[in-house]
């Protein structure tokens, strides 16, 4: 291979073909045939799956934060899904269903602890019968084994606390630390020759001929195809590589009270029926890894992209939401949801209410304030919160710009997924 300058550019040759390599000032960069924006668990499994198929690639997954699964990963429930929620033919719903096969089975491979505890979905009136019943329905249409409607007798089986009506039991949920198999996919990826730039913030991209140029708090880097998976950075990003998508992100936090180890209410996970008019499952009961249990999450608007407290607030990130026609289309059609959500947060006698429905003989002392976490949601410029993942692809580009729940879940088959968008797209 030789290689010549014109003009300030470096290019190559090789075996009869040559192109731009890049431009002078950057031979100081890395370069990589691939970088991935961000260490979550969509991008260490991207990576993961892309080694597998490119080994002769190098690859670089770069992250702002000084560990990896800093963000939505790491402040993740831990359930794995079974996928009853999606609508049949969704990715959501293909992706989660394959997604929680390969996940339990990556567990068993690297000694990460996972249970299948089961979940109830209850319904607490006999309002919910009817979504209750949709729901039933739209687990067998997705192939979801061993589900069942049961009866309240059977019901109190399963958990003896719980408020139901009638329930949906699905034994097959699972739960494990998310956090755990991300450090896990980050270890494959390094002794697959991968590399993981830590403390590495993307600042701006410019693209010099075939290359994207990164400029990173870390140093720069050279990469000759690009993956965001930013997550709540995603649109940010996107813009950065020339994206023209009209598309806002918007940060919903979710706060969780943890159960004190003597209230021995739930056994399990337990679950509302979903609201049709908001896309978030409701505050619920949720057994950790650890054998601690959670109650949330809620699901409020936050006043900056890592807003994890109330009084947390981002005046660039409140002011790229007020200037979105999406977010005013949005406020007018889920006004009052979110100040409920926003009393709720702020009192907690407003969210032990909303939990008294699925157990009743719960009280204040049984609870203390737990952690949060951030959702990052797309909004459409017509006001819709997104209710599937959005993968966009470009020149050289693949953006992932809604992965909200159950991303985690799927991860690892929407990093096969997008591995095989970037083996037939990149060029």
């Amino acid at each position: 291979m030789r290689f010549w300058e014109i003009r300030d550019k470096i290019y190559w040759e090789v075996d009869g073909y040559s192109g731009e390599l890049f431009e002078k000032d950057a031979m100081n960069s890395k370069y990589y045939d691939i970088a991935i924006v961000g260490g979550g668990i969509i991008g260490l499994s991207t990576a993961m799956a892309l080694r597998k198929r490119l080994p002769r690639y190098s690859l670089a997954v770069i992250e702002k934060e000084s560990e990896v699964a800093f963000h939505q990963t790491g402040h993740n429930s831990g359930v794995i899904h079974t996928g009853i929620y999606y609508k049949t033919g969704s990715q959501k719903a293909k992706l989660c269903i394959e997604g929680a096969r390969m996940m339990t089975e990556f567990c068993s491979e690297n000694g990460i602890p996972y249970e299948r505890c089961g979940k109830l979905i209850v319904a607490t009136t006999e309002e919910e019968l009817p979504r209750l019943h949709a729901l039933y329905e739209r687990g067998r249409a997705n192939g979801i084994a061993g589900l069942e409607l049961i009866d309240p007798k059977r019901a109190g089986e399963i958990e003896p606390h719980a408020n139901a009506v009638e329930a949906l039991y699905s034994p097959s949920t699972a739960i494990t630390d998310f956090k755990q198999v991300a450090r896990a996919m980050a270890t494959k990826i390094k002794e697959s020759g991968g590399e993981i730039l830590l403390s590495s913030r993307v600042l701006n991209i410019h693209t010099s001929g075939e290359n994207r140029h990164l400029e990173a708090t870390g140093g720069d880097i050279q990469s000759r195809y690009l993956i965001n998976c930013a997550g709540l950075y995603a649109d940010r990003v996107a813009r950065m590589t020339g994206s023209q998508l009209n598309l806002l992100l918007m940060p919903f936090r979710g706060e969780y009270y943890t159960l004190k180890p003597e209230c021995p209410l739930v056994q399990n996970l337990i679950y509302p029926v979903p609201d049709p008019e908001f896309p978030f499952l409701g505050v619920h009961f949720t057994k950790r890894i650890g054998g601690d249990y959670e109650a949330g999450p809620n699901a409020v608007l936050a006043f900056a992209r890592e807003g994890y407290r109330l009084r947390d607030v981002c005046l660039k990130d409140l002011a790229a939401m007020f200037g979105n026609s999406g977010f005013w289309a949005m406020a007018r059609k889920y006004w009052r949801i979110q100040a409920y959500e926003l009393y709720r947060s702020a009192s907690r006698r407003a969210f032990l209410a909303a939990l008294h429905k699925l157990i009743p003989e719960l009280r204040d002392r049984d609870m203390d304030r737990g952690g949060a976490g951030v959702r990052a949601q797309i909004v459409t410029p017509e006001g819709s919160l997104a209710d599937d993942f959005i993968i966009a692809e470009s020149y050289n580009v693949i953006n992932v710009l809604n992965a909200p729940s159950p991303a985690a879940t799927a991860s690892i088959a929407i990093g096969n997924h997008i591995a095989d968008l970037a083996v037939g797209h990149f060029k």
